[in-house]
């Protein structure tokens, strides 16, 4: 095109010059762009924070600790767990949370444990799974494996109470009581009802705030070994009915320590979270039909009880708790279900050493629900990063936070037996 000659001052010779301009870039000059877009889009869609990682040299980051300096607790445990008082980086190429949390699962390669089950019989009838793990499964020794674990025996045992729709053979439970087993301890894992190929035999079925069972387990337990500290986990939904179960009954619980791993804390929060994005969206979807299939296997019960169709037709977790969890547990809303069952107004009742971990960046369990001021009861320790093993998370992580807890209450075994009630309370998000 020559320079010299005039341009026609019109919208429409403009434009035409813009057309050519256009076409005259090279087209791999616009693939280009938009691949950098959809990076962008995809960066800040799945929440990386690589960038904030490579700024930072990889420096990882400090954890924050809110703690009450007079505690006996912390000076004689927590100032002593260095990992607390460290530093923490994700695996760069897991700079996500939402890739962390679905990384285990199709990619963590658990550990392969071969339980010892026992059925246990509740109370009010019904019947559930306890998979035991007992640290000699383990170690490589063989001569024991046949073996039946003592009632004057002192090993601690761990009970660990799984997250929604997971019992003892999903992935992060498997590498969690493995890594237990590993150091020592006896791990069983209280199943809840109608899960781990156990069929439901009352109208009874789970719910976040169903503390029952785990209340007659832990009772058995202490009675068949008191010799034995007993130490209770709790992994989400399993993290909620720990802490409730723990402020509910106070000082009465034969437990020498506890750690609630990702809990949702205020379910109603939680439920409007959820539901806020796109992502969590999914997530939402995607819990919602592991509880249909759950459904599905008890359908002769939950089609007496409650609403099927509703439940054939729930697209969220609110739906199906309002078409089966409400009818089944007499609860008049969702909301007032979510309402009785969280756990975040029973943390100060709590009277036992009690580490939770979360992570800030928790893309089902919002850090909005995390009761920070009940919390300061004791000590808080808070990063950015995911570090938690909250809904499957990486192999990486999900050992980190093993060995966090197994270091605070193997250290807390120490100085605490089950049978001393303390008013001393240790929460510790990492």
């Amino acid at each position: 095109m020559d320079c010299s000659e005039p341009i026609a001052e019109t919208p429409a010779a403009a434009y035409k010059l813009l057309f050519k301009a256009v076409i005259a870039i090279p087209t791999w000059h616009y693939f280009l762009a938009m691949l950098l877009l959809c990076m962008i889009f995809l960066y800040n869609l799945f929440e990386f924070h690589f960038l904030h990682d490579l700024f930072t040299g990889f420096w990882g980051s400090r954890v924050v600790l809110t703690y009450n300096s007079s505690s006996d607790l912390y000076r004689g445990v927590v100032s002593k767990c260095r990992t607390l008082h460290g530093r923490y980086l994700a695996t760069p190429w897991l700079s996500s949370p939402h890739i962390q949390t679905s990384f285990l699962n199709f990619f963590g390669r658990p550990p392969r444990v071969c339980y010892k089950r026992q059925l246990f019989h509740a109370s009010d009838g019904g019947t559930f799974a306890l998979d035991w793990l007992r640290h000699f499964d383990v170690s490589g020794v063989f001569t024991h494996r046949n073996q039946d674990i003592s009632k004057d025996d002192t090993t601690p045992i761990v009970v660990m109470i799984p997250g929604l729709t997971s019992d003892s053979a999903s992935p992060y439970m498997k590498h969690l009581a493995f890594n237990t087993a590993k150091h020592g301890w006896n791990v069983v894992v209280s199943n809840h009802r109608g899960l781990g190929g156990v069929s439901v035999t009352t109208d009874c079925f789970y719910n976040a705030g169903w503390t029952g069972d785990v209340r007659e387990v832990i009772k058995y337990l202490h009675q068949e070994y008191p010799e034995a500290p007993l130490f209770v986990v709790g992994t989400s939904i399993g993290a909620n009915v720990l802490v409730k179960y723990l402020g509910e009954d106070g000082e009465n619980v034969p437990v020498a320590g506890a750690a609630a791993v990702s809990s949702p804390w205020d379910l109603l929060i939680g439920s409007r979270f959820i539901r806020r994005r796109l992502l969590q969206r999914l997530y939402d979807r995607a819990l919602t039909i592991g509880l249909q299939g759950y459904a599905q296997l008890h359908k002769p019960r939950y089609s007496r009880l409650a609403n099927w169709e509703g439940i054939e037709k729930s697209r969220s977790i609110r739906d199906f708790d309002t078409h089966a969890t409400c009818l089944v547990g007499n609860y008049e809303t969702a909301d007032s279900y979510y309402r009785h069952s969280s756990s975040c107004s029973f943390v100060p009742r709590v009277s036992v050493p009690l580490l939770c971990i979360s992570a800030l960046d928790d893309p089902v369990c919002t850090s909005e629900a995390i009761p920070f001021d009940e919390c300061r009861y004791g000590c808080l320790s808070c990063v950015r990063e995911k570090c938690c093993i909250n809904f499957l998370l990486s192999f990486t992580i999900s050992i980190f936070a093993t060995n966090v807890t197994i270091l605070l209450l193997l250290q807390s075994k120490q100085k605490y037996s089950p049978s001393y009630n303390t008013t001393w309370r240790t929460s510790s998000f990492l």
